[in-house]
């Protein structure tokens, strides 16, 4: 599968070169939100697991010293 990102281990003869703030900050807005979607199909098929999680959260927001 070839390299089209130019990431190191592409062809040897090639210069990486650096990351433009642009295509960082793509690159990480994309990642939040396939992790976003990924906990909302994991809560979607976990429905007693999430509902867990929210209790402890909303526990953990009632404790909580301003």
């Amino acid at each position: 599968m070839p390299d089209l990102e130019g990431k190191p281990g592409g062809a040897p003869d090639e210069e990486p070169r650096p990351e433009t703030d642009a295509e960082r900050r793509r690159r990480r807005a994309q990642f939040l939100r396939e992790l976003n979607e990924a906990k909302a199909l994991r809560d979607r098929v976990q429905p007693r697991r999430a509902r867990a999680a929210r209790m402890r959260q909303a526990m953990r927001m009632r404790t909580f010293r301003w």
